[in-house]
């Protein structure tokens, strides 16, 4: 069975709370500020150690910084006829 669906994350309000810029981030990461924008805005999926390292850097647990949404059958089924 093929899992598919979409992933979420809240870097944007993580990086307010804590008054930081997307340069500020990228620096923390040691990656550059597109890459941090690119997942930022769900336009690029990072690698999990680099999932781990951004929930690090905000002393969060992963989950409170990304979250799965599966489709349910019946998306995934018109999403497929739509193409």
């Amino acid at each position: 069975m093929n899992q598919s669906g979409y992933t979420r994350n809240t870097i944007y309000v993580l990086r307010a709370e804590h008054r930081w810029t997307q340069s500020d981030l990228a620096k923390r990461l040691n990656v550059t500020r597109q890459t941090v924008a690119a997942i930022e805005n769900d336009k690029f999926s990072p690698s999990l150690d680099l999932a781990f390292e951004i929930a690090f850097v905000f002393k969060r647990d992963i989950t409170e910084v990304f979250t799965f949404t599966p489709y349910d059958n019946n998306e995934e089924v018109e999403d497929e006829k739509n193409e």
